[in-house]
């Protein structure tokens, strides 16, 4: 079945070219770039996204698990892919049998990695990460001689590269980031001490690239700002396109009576005539039951609000001031008509949370519709086109 209902995700290639291009710009001729398309690039499409970004230059790829890189190896991406979430107990062959590098952060990993890659008579590249701050994951910064030691033993594993992870990069003035960037100087400083010459050296995500130079790196690792997302408010003044919109469309619409209860609980109770347009989208497609009654679309480029509570598979929209308004008209939930745009940071504000979340949490069963293919030459098809 080649139709859908009228809800779909649109994804603006152009835009995603535009912000990985000034990304480029930024990072300089002395800096590489790792794209980072875990989570279905953050919910746009992995194989899509990927291909456009390999297209346009990309040096290598990151994402969280060794399915996300083995799905982008049958993509076709030929590019490094570093698998940021590790080596999971079993995984080892994979990652050999797919080219993926891994990010190892403790011993137990490393020695299994090191066994399979000794067996199959290889040896297996990884990125050491180490905690400076973040307080996540990382070999502690403090046990590293003991731990460089045991690694320099390990005759399958080749250090490619090292990597940390900032804590506070989305609150340029706060001096913890400083903190962190000085103890990587530190830690790469012991690396070198113990003979070991890594290639990659990364520590910047993208509130770092856009904020601050760290010395002795030579790759960046953008996430949200490929997608057109602020890494925080702090940001407001890059130039980067949003790139996904969300939308789908009018398709009953009822004139209720003063006192009538609308969606479950009856949050909404119209205190006049109105009218009531039903739209088929709800939480299971990641639009976030906590827009109920706070939450806005965009009807005929005016903003109308959500009448009640989001249920699984709908939304209600008090359109009785829209008086135009029609069964079919076009509604967006996330993205921009006439002169008016609801972001993803707009959004997050309401419910409490961040733009990274309202992107991946954009349901599988919304499809994905392309815009902008002419300038994604070479990407592999993942749903629709346009």
């Amino acid at each position: 079945m080649r139709c859908h209902r009228p809800t779909r995700a649109e994804i603006d290639l152009r835009a995603l070219r535009h912000n990985f291009l000034e990304i480029r710009r930024r990072a300089g001729p002395e800096r590489q770039v790792l794209v980072v398309v875990k989570a279905d690039a953050y919910g746009h499409g992995a194989e899509q996204v990927a291909g456009l970004l390999q297209e346009a230059g990309a040096d290598l790829f990151g994402v969280a698990l060794a399915e996300e890189g083995e799905a982008l190896r049958r993509a076709g991406i030929d590019r490094p892919i570093l698998v940021l979430g590790g080596v999971f107990p079993g995984q080892e062959s994979g990652f050999l049998e797919h080219d993926l590098t891994p990010v190892l952060y403790d011993l137990a990993t490393a020695r299994r990695l090191d066994a399979a890659a000794r067996s199959a008579g290889r040896r297996c590249g990884y990125h050491l990460k180490v905690d400076t701050g973040m307080t996540r994951i990382g070999f502690d910064r403090r046990d590293l001689p003991a731990a460089l030691e045991a690694l320099g033993k390990m005759a399958g594993l080749r250090m490619d590269g090292v990597l940390s992870h900032l804590a506070l990069a989305d609150t340029p003035e706060d001096p913890f980031t400083a903190t962190q960037v000085d103890r990587f100087g530190e830690v790469l400083e012991g690396i070198r001490g113990a003979g070991m010459t890594p290639r990659w050296i990364h520590l910047s995500n993208s509130a770092a690239i856009f904020s601050r130079d760290v010395p002795g790196c030579n790759l960046i690792r953008p996430g949200i700002a490929l997608y057109g997302g602020l890494p925080s408010g702090h940001f407001t003044s890059l130039d980067l396109r949003p790139v996904m919109s969300l939308r789908s469309a009018i398709v009953q619409i009822r004139d209720i009576p003063a006192g009538t209860g609308v969606s479950y609980g009856h949050r909404f109770v119209a205190r006049r005539r109105s009218r009531v347009a039903a739209v088929l989208i709800g939480y299971a497609d990641g639009y976030s039951r906590l827009l109920s009654g706070r939450g806005e679309a965009l009807v005929r480029g005016r903003r109308v609000a959500i009448a009640g509570t989001v249920c699984m598979d709908w939304i209600l929209l008090d359109v009785t001031d829209l008086s135009e308004a029609a069964v079919g008209d076009g509604v967006t939930l996330l993205g921009v008509e006439g002169d008016d745009r609801i972001s993803a940071e707009e959004w997050a504000d309401r419910i409490g949370t961040i733009n990274y979340e309202v992107f991946c949490g954009i349901g599988k069963r919304v499809p994905r519709v392309y815009r902008g293919k002419d300038s994604a030459a070479g990407s592999r098809k993942s749903g629709a086109d346009a």
